[in-house]
């Protein structure tokens, strides 16, 4: 006779590419677990809505994305593009280094991957590609490999979400990956210098110095938005979630009062386009919820806990068989269901072999961060497609050495936890 729980999985599954999704799946399915199972139906109303209404954390997400839309209909992100290509415009490949640097700022006040691609993707493609000065398939690979960094920096809504299901300080993963963002634009920074180099990309006309204080100034109420956010966190005047009320209230305020860039229409746009992002992602928090009281049920965590210890796997071990399943799993799997589904069956595993849960946390982001940009189901290499037309498979092709060079970043992130923790750790973390 055919398990509960294999029902389960199989009407996920099934309903899944059905085309129904995922966070609807998940609740079908449990449905259909508690019903072969015997027990009380409402038991998954009653998970969700204890899931949903009792976690504070959550209220960060759709704060995070109002404040990163609220940055993109004002000219926030133009000032800043001009800011960095005063840095970094000057040297060979220029417009291509521009394009990691505004990243790295970007990612200081957004925490989403898809929102950084998506504010800066569109003007930096046209940026690079005027008058045939890149070709248009290696600037949209390279918007999408900087993405990745933006929920590596904090703030993050996926290290929000791990939060979330590992009780993992917020505060403490925002500054644990700071490094690691860091090292992995250094990564892409070498590889563009090498493509530079070989490839003969153009050196854009330096700006005279005199007119960088200009820039600088017209760019600076924007630079002063990750002050703003993580200066409430560490200083102790906010929580991460009242930081992200704070961003969107600061993004607000610089486009409305300051830049005046942002009409009732463009408002009004931004906040529709939150709700549904914010009510996409709900639901699909709201199944994962429903299906981890399935697991937790079943007792899969423990289960994999015990296979697991038959193997004597080491921590450095059990955390590279991670990374692999991660990888694998980011080909094919949307990065918020991982975390909502998959991660929490690894943590008490990783909880029993000693692994820190903020250095955990770091890697596991940082693997389905490059899970985005890995064929065949990367959603940034759809985002991409979409937003600047270039074939799918030429900004595959010239994604690949981006997603070596941050692989090894993620080899060294893993091997090495001091150089996740060292910041926390200045800041009074105990782990």
């Amino acid at each position: 006779m055919t398990s509960p729980f294999s029902l389960c999985i199989l009407a996920i599954v099934t309903l899944s590419l059905l085309g129904l999704p995922i966070g609807h799946a998940m609740i079908a399915g449990s449905i259909v677990y508690l019903l072969m199972a015997g027990q009380d139906l409402s038991i998954a109303a009653e998970q969700l809505l204890n899931g949903m209404y009792t976690n504070y954390v959550i209220l960060a997400v759709p704060l995070f994305i109002l404040a990163a839309e609220l940055m993109n209909i004002g000219s926030m992100t133009e000032r800043l593009l001009r800011f960095c290509n005063a840095l970094v415009g000057r040297f060979r490949g220029g417009l291509a280094h521009v394009n990691i640097v505004q990243s790295l700022i970007f990612a200081g006040m957004s925490g989403s991957a898809i929102a950084d691609a998506a504010g800066t993707g569109r003007m930096m493609q046209a940026m690079m590609t005027k008058d045939g000065k890149y070709p248009a398939s290696f600037a949209a690979a390279l918007t999408a490999a900087t993405a990745v960094v933006g929920p590596i920096i904090p703030p993050s809504i996926p290290m929000v979400l791990y939060a979330l299901v590992s009780d993992a300080s917020i505060g403490f993963l925002f500054l644990a990956g700071v490094v690691p963002g860091l090292l992995m634009a250094l990564a892409q920074m070498v590889i563009v210098a090498l493509a530079a180099k070989r490839r003969d990309f153009p050196v854009e006309p330096p700006i005279p110095l005199r007119e960088l204080p200009g820039i600088t100034w017209s760019a600076f109420p924007a630079l002063m938005m990750p002050v703003v956010l993580l200066g409430g966190i560490y200083g102790g005047a906010t929580t991460p979630t009242e930081a992200a009320a704070v961003a969107a209230a600061y993004a607000l305020a610089i486009s409305v009062l300051l830049y005046r860039s942002v009409s009732l229409h463009s408002f009004y746009g931004s906040l529709a386009y939150s709700a549904r992002t914010t009510a996409a992602i709900g639901m699909l928090i709201a199944g994962a919820l429903v299906f981890n009281y399935v697991v937790t049920i079943e007792n899969i965590p423990e289960s994999l806990k015990v296979l697991l210890s038959g193997w004597n796997l080491s921590p450095l071990g059990f955390l590279l068989l991670v990374n692999v399943i991660l990888l694998v799993l980011g080909c094919l799997l949307e990065g918020t269901a991982i975390l909502l589904i998959v991660v929490p069956v690894f943590i008490p595993t990783a909880k029993a072999l000693g692994i820190d849960m903020v250095h955990f946390g770091i890697v596991v982001v940082v693997n389905i961060m490059l899970g985005l940009i890995t064929p065949p189901y990367g959603l940034l290499l759809f985002v991409m497609n979409n937003i600047t037309g270039v074939p799918l498979r030429d900004i595959v092709k010239e994604c690949m050495p981006f997603l070596l060079a941050m692989g090894v970043a993620l080899g060294v992130i893993t091997l090495m936890p001091d150089i996740v923790l060292w910041l926390p750790r200045l800041m009074g973390y105990p782990g």
